[in-house]
């Protein structure tokens, strides 16, 4: 019977020895960073030609995130690639030979790639917010102002649910192709194009990027858009929900299915 920690060591050492799967935790920070740097100064530069709601509505903290759309496309890949790699290599033999437990094998997987995915969110959270204030000027906030050290939070927070979210969806699917297939439109396509049809809103809302993502806001109705039935922490405990479903989904795959 293997021992939880000789479970999570062998996790870090399939992680931190796949390049791949560190390039994309790389990849998620730099190109959050980056494209929130670039938008920052863009609003910066534009801020005067907003409408006059938009300029009321302004969010500095939820400006300083514009690059999470980008950067969790990263995180859905790295949480794709730590499950996916070992069913497509056929290394999720050997593995479930060394582990029986399947509960104690899914579990050390999903504690491992999470804790690093948050480790990494957080970094990307708090260098985000730090640089996007710095080139937005006078129109920055700061992070000792009301909700904003809890939307920097959420933001990591956010970022790593969204990894755990893909890895459990992986896990249900066995397949990284079809995981990203999936996963990769609906986050990038469907649910940002939903979440803009009056009709669909209502519904999108609910989604687990559209409703996590509410943490990240300080203004409820940035830069004009619509107010959601529910608070920050609301919109996290939906998406919770989802992970739950999924690592539920991805658990009862795995024991029911031979690898």
């Amino acid at each position: 019977m293997a021992s939880v920690p000789a479970v999570l060591r062998s996790e870090w050492t399939k992680i931190r020895t796949v390049s791949s799967t560190t390039w994309t935790l790389a990849s998620a920070f730099l190109v959050t960073v980056a494209v929130s740097a670039a938008l920052c100064a863009l609003f910066r530069s534009t801020f005067d030609h907003l409408s006059p709601v938009e300029r009321l509505t302004f969010d500095p903290t939820l400006a300083s995130f514009s690059g999470m759309v980008l950067g969790q496309l990263a995180m859905v890949v790295f949480g794709v690639l730590v499950v996916g790699t070992e069913y497509s290599s056929g290394m999720i033999r050997a593995s479930l030979a060394a582990v029986p437990q399947r509960g104690v094998f899914l579990f050390g997987k999903l504690a491992v790639a999470t804790a690093l995915a948050l480790i990494v969110g957080m970094a990307t959270s708090f260098a985000s917010f730090f640089l996007g204030q710095a080139l937005l000027g006078e129109h920055r906030t700061t992070i000792g102002a009301e909700n904003v050290l809890r939307a920097v939070i959420g933001g990591g927070l956010y970022m790593g649910l969204i990894a755990l979210f893909s890895m459990a969806v992986a896990t249900m699917l066995r397949s990284s192709m079809l995981s990203l297939g999936i996963l990769m439109p609906f986050f990038f396509l469907v649910s940002q194009i939903l979440a803009s049809v009056p009709k669909a809103k209502t519904v999108a809302r609910y989604f687990p990027d559209q409703a996590g993502s509410r943490i990240m806001q300080v203004v409820p109705d940035a830069l004009g858009g619509s107010r959601a039935p529910y608070g920050p922490w609301t919109g996290i405990g939906i998406m919770l929900l989802w992970v739950v479903a999924a690592i539920a989904g991805g658990a009862l795959v795995l024991k029911r299915r031979d690898a």
